[in-house]
This record gives C-alpha cells, structure tokens and sequence, in this order.
C-alpha cells in the first residue's frame, strides 16, 4: 500500500455492513485494514438473523465486537435490509458523532447513499467484492476489494508458516549450541509468530518511499488492529525495545536540532 502517514488521521468511523452482500470469510482482515484510516466507533451489521442464509456470520461478530441489527424480510424479493441500514447511516450522520463511514456491501444499492454522506462533509469508504457495480465504486472517497485483503492474509499466513518453520530450525541449532541459554531465555522473550507478522503489516501499511514509518504512528496502528497489545505480555518494557530485539526490523534513532527529541523510524528488513 502506498505510503499514507501524513494523510492518516484518527477518523471516527461508522462501519455499517450489509450481511446479504458481503462476504462471511474476512471480517477480522476487514475491521484491521479499517483501523489504518481510524477508529471504528459504531460497528454494525444488517440482515434477517432469523434466516439460515446468514448464520455463518455469528460465529465472528462477538470477535469483532460487531451489533448484529435485526431487520425482518417482510416481502419476499424487497431487500429489506438495505432500507434499515441506510435509516440508520442517516440517523448517526444528524447526530454528529463520527467523521466518516465505512459501507461494506457489493450491492449498488448504496450508491444514492454514498454520495448523500459525502455532500454532508463525510468521509466515505467503500468495500466489497470486485462484482461490486462501478457506480458505488465511484461514489466513495475510497474503496477497498475484499479479495484484496483476504489475499494478503493469504500470504501473510504463508509467510508466517515459513518464518515458523525457519525459526523452528535456527531455534534448534541454537538449542544445540548453548542449551542453557535457550532454554533460561525463550520463555521470557518470545514473541510470537503472528505478532511479527502483525507488526511486519503495519510497517507495510503506512512506510514511507524509503520503508520507514514513524515508531509513534506505528504503534498507534498495532493499537487499533490489536486493542490487547502490550509489548510486556513478551517481557519488553517498550515497544522500542521490543523491535530492538527483532532481528527483522531496523529500528532507527534520527537526531533533530533539539537534543532531547530524538525520533524513532522503524523499517522491515524482509519488505
């Protein structure tokens, strides 16, 4: 993704999804490429519950902590679901507490709705499958192809299974050499595979030309993708010190005219 840390703001966002038009398989990958352009202050989504259509949905809402919205189907063929959540988009626009929404449906549907939220100041993102009509598309500030997330989690999983089988074999080697020493350090310092790779995507996610991204802005990132993330949990005082002890990252301390401000800019070495 193209670099975007100055223009990152910490945007209230309503995320309104349409459970009839979205997919099933990628809400957690979802909700983490929504936290790159702010916070996600209402999470809802809409369909009939009562339907077994929609029921692989349930499983991930409480995950997620999305408000799954009962909305009957009182006709059959009339999309009942799509006239509640605009209901809804309405009511959180005239109350004022959000900067922005995002819509995440493939259903054209939305369009009329989009550019409404727009021409009241809102900032609008969009987000569905590539049979997502065009003018939808368009009507949005941006809009986001869900193949292309599930893609990245694709191979990011890929990844993290090769760096775990890597690990597994250095970590054995180094076991052999200094058996003492592995096994008096790992239980302290481990930090999981997934959490590398956590921190590895949101590197990717807001680097600069240069890969580099702002050890601040950085860990805001990690926040909002991962509420519960602590660098204490892997025996690091700090997240400084946690990616000093990250063969993976560079982590560099840039000099400015006043002494005591010394930013930190962390970059991926594997990118």
């Amino acid at each position: 993704m193209a670099s975007q840390s100055s223009e990152l703001k910490n945007l209230r966002l309503a995320v309104l999804i349409d459970a009839d038009n979205a997919p099933r398989d990628c809400l957690k990958n979802a909700m983490e490429e929504i936290a790159i352009y702010g916070t996600p202050t209402i999470k809802r989504i809409y369909g009939d519950w009562t339907s077994p259509n929609i029921g692989g949905w349930k499983s991930c809402l409480l995950e997620n902590a999305v408000t799954p919205i009962q909305q009957y189907s009182y006709t059959s063929g009339k999309n009942s679901t799509d006239s509640a959540m605009i209901i809804d988009a309405m009511d959180i626009l005239y109350k004022g507490s959000t900067d922005g929404f995002v819509l995440v449906s493939s259903d054209s549907d939305f369009t009329r709705l989009a550019i409404r939220l727009r021409e009241a100041g809102m900032y609008v993102i969009g987000m569905g499958e590539r049979k997502t009509p065009n003018p939808f598309i368009v009507a949005c500030d941006k809009f986001i192809y869900l193949e292309v997330i599930r893609e990245r989690a694709r191979k990011a999983a890929g990844t993290a299974k090769r760096q775990k089988t890597e690990q597994q074999k250095k970590n054995a080697d180094r076991h052999s050499a200094n058996k003492s020493a592995a096994v008096e350090k790992t239980p302290e310092k481990r930090v999981p595979d997934k959490i590398v790779n956590l921190i590895a995507n949101s590197v990717a996610d807001l680097a600069d030309d240069e890969g580099y991204i702002d050890l601040s802005n950085l860990g805001n990132l990690i926040i909002k993708k991962k509420p519960d993330f602590d660098p204490r949990s892997y025996g690091f005082g700090k997240l400084s010190t946690m990616l000093k002890n990250l063969p993976r990252f560079e982590v560099e301390v840039r000099p400015t005219a006043d002494p005591h401000v010394r930013p930190i800019y962390i970059r991926d070495l594997e990118a």
